[in-house]
């Protein structure tokens, strides 16, 4: 029997070829020559997996190739406006937890792993907080888990649970540690720490917290003011060909845009706010040219 030591290896192995493989289908070769290289650091190497089964591995939910250059600025014509682009497939934001490689096999109940959230998870839930997986802990993030349709469902604390707390702890009040400055005008406050945005003007809530997915290590999302200055409701980004619906500049080329995967994935974009299209176009509705933005935290790479 294949002992757990090196089945771990073997997966550690197929996921870093994969994590290798372009996304979207293009070779290395037919990106230009200005794009930039990603770090070749990071979870997307092997440490996290999705928690389904390998060869259903959605490699274009592991990266997000987003805009890193200034856009070309352009009035978009009323039939361009006119045009909504197209829904998220009905499975994109399923909650999919980011797993231990062996939990990710499909017969396992309960993680015997610790989880790299075990200590923040286990103090949201108001476990004993030691960093290391018990079977009280392990029973008590499933129930948590189940609750809020995270799948799946084995109790170990990964990023989509942790994102999933900050969520569910910030809709009563968001700004609760007064981080974002209250302003007498629209303030769109992007909190990398939580990875939680949300809109106020002055202490009212105009925009509720929602989920995000900022800037990866090397790629980060600028932290400071920012203003919107250019918005494109179906803009493609002009390096990577990829879509970036409802975007809305506003700090060169880093948006707030909606994209058609899973925005828990361990690994950032390349600096924009990515959330989910329906939140991104609940934002469109919300923000406008001119509209102030405010940055601040560190995005925690998994």
């Amino acid at each position: 029997m294949i002992s757990r030591r090196i089945a771990r290896r073997s997966v550690a192995v197929l996921l870093a070829g994969a994590a290798m493989l372009p996304v979207g289908g293009a070779s290395a070769d037919s990106l230009d020559s200005a794009d930039p290289v990603p770090p070749t650091f990071g979870p997307q190497a092997a440490r996290l997996v999705p928690g389904i089964p390998l060869t259903l591995l959605p490699l274009s939910q592991m990266d997000t190739p987003d805009q890193a250059l200034t856009p070309k600025v352009y009035k978009p014509s009323r039939q361009e406006d006119a045009v909504e682009p197209r829904d998220a497939p009905e499975e994109a934001y399923d909650l999919v937890e980011y797993v231990d490689p062996m939990d990710s096999f499909g017969d396992v109940t309960c993680s015997e792993e610790d989880g790299l959230r075990q200590r923040e998870v286990e103090r949201w839930l108001k476990r004993p907080v030691d960093g290391e997986q018990s079977t009280g802990d392990c029973r008590a993030i499933r129930t948590f888990q189940k609750k809020h349709g995270i799948k799946p469902a084995v109790g170990y604390a990964g990023p989509t649970t942790w994102a999933t707390m900050q969520l569910v702890s910030a809709r009563k009040n968001p700004n609760a540690d007064k981080k974002c400055p209250v302003r007498k005008y629209r303030v769109a406050c992007v909190d990398l720490d939580r990875q939680l945005a949300w809109v106020q003007h002055n202490k009212r809530i105009v925009f509720p917290p929602v989920p995000i997915r900022s800037g990866r290590e090397g790629y980060g999302t600028r932290t400071g003011w920012h203003t919107v200055y250019w918005r494109h409701k179906n803009h493609v980004s002009t390096l990577y060909k990829s879509p970036m619906p409802y975007s809305q500049f506003f700090s060169g080329g880093q948006a707030f845009h909606g994209v058609y995967g899973n925005i828990f994935t361990p690994i950032g974009s390349r600096g924009c706010v990515n959330m989910t299209l329906r939140d991104a176009r609940k934002l469109w509705g919300v923000l406008k040219k001119g509209d102030r933005v405010y940055v601040w935290g560190y995005r925690r790479e998994e």
